[in-house]
């Protein structure tokens, strides 16, 4: 069907200059203004310019390419939800391994299979992890990209993750090895990693704990500490009041002894700023010089966390419980409608002490 298009005209209508013209095959009309404040030579000027602006607006219809959408319309919106450490972790790898790539393509352009072949690619020297978030990366940008009306389909949806991308090896200490370290580290190191290892704490938790939340049974977790930022935990589930076992509140107590400053808003493990000690700096020159001599390099903070799950199972301790105690999540139904008292948990840590034989 042809498409109508005209320059406008013009009629009186009740005393009012009323502008007609068709635009994309539609008959439309606009009311200009009163005839005794106009002539029609005006208002034929004004309709022209009223036609050519409504033209413009759908012939400067944007095309947006890959790079544009991603910057200015995904990564600000997005911003507003991620917490400091997944927005920087999320805005690096989308841009060092999407954007780099892909940023001058126009959104429309991509098919199915080139952005298979992308993650195959990339499969080839990056971690299953990576490789696994960049396919839910791609899919939730074309999935905003037509939620926007920038793009009609998603090429995204059937995307999946090569099996050639390296799986990370997810070591676990065995009690063996947990004894070792204890023995190995500085009273300061050791309870710390006993924070993560007994209390199944995270390292930001650990670092971002102040004296006022520890209870007489457990540490109530509010807040962390990432890069130097104090922040909230890292999910809902992350608030929670994580049981302590006796042996290890005896341990914060003498450490508590020889703190400078024990009000309830100062640091439990300060730098000598009086600032949160720093994760990295801790590990670096304080944890691996001592764990590295005994073979125990490997054994991060990551792993002392996922310790504690490995043995809280070896050990028979129910999986919700142990969910709670670390802030994570079995399924929504356990974790929206059922919750355990810290109470119940103060049993399964005492269990896990006395099973490694701590004083």
């Amino acid at each position: 069907m042809r498409k109508r298009h005209s320059t406008g005209g013009v009629k009186k209508q009740r005393g009012r200059w009323v502008g007609m013209y068709w635009l994309d095959g539609v008959r439309k009309s606009r009311v200009l203004g009163l005839v005794k404040d106009m002539t029609k030579t005006q208002a034929r000027d004004e309709i022209r310019r009223l036609v050519e602006g409504e033209r413009g607006k759908r012939e400067a219809v944007r095309v947006w390419n890959f790079g544009e959408f991603v910057t200015q319309v995904y990564f600000p919106f997005y911003k507003r939800k991620w917490k400091a450490s997944t927005r920087e972790n999320n805005v690096n790898r989308v841009s060092v391994h999407l954007v780099r790539e892909l940023g001058e393509r126009g959104l429309t352009s991509f098919k199915r299979d080139e952005l298979q072949d992308l993650l195959d690619r990339k499969a080839k020297h990056l971690s299953f992890s990576v490789v696994d978030h960049l396919r839910w990366d791609i899919k939730q940008i074309f999935d905003m990209a037509v939620a926007e009306g920038k793009a009609d389909r998603n090429p995204a949806l059937m995307l999946f993750t090569s099996k050639e991308a390296a799986m990370p090896e997810r070591r676990a200490m065995t009690i063996e090895e947990v004894q070792i370290s204890f023995s190995v580290l500085e009273q300061r190191e050791r309870l710390i990693a006993k924070l993560a290892i007994l209390a199944g704490m995270r390292p930001g938790e650990i670092f971002g704990l102040a004296w006022g939340r520890i209870n007489t049974t457990y540490v109530e977790i509010r807040q962390r500490v990432y890069r130097g930022v104090i922040d909230t935990p890292k999910t809902h589930q992350s608030f929670r009041k994580a049981a302590l076992s006796e042996g290890l509140l005896s341990e914060v107590e003498a450490w508590r002894r020889l703190a400078v400053d024990t009000s309830d808003d100062a640091w439990v493990f300060p730098s000598e700023r009086m600032t949160p000690l720093s994760r990295d700096n801790c590990w670096r020159r304080s944890f691996f010089p001592k764990l590295d001599k005994v073979g125990l390099g490997w054994a991060t903070f990551v792993v002392m966390r996922r310790t504690h799950a490995t043995l809280m199972k070896a050990l028979g301790v129910d999986g919700k419980l142990v969910a709670d105690q670390l802030g994570h999540s079995l399924d929504v139904n356990q974790n929206v409608y059922t919750q355990t008292p810290v109470e119940s948990r103060l049993g399964m840590v005492n269990q896990l002490e006395q099973s490694l034989l701590v004083n």
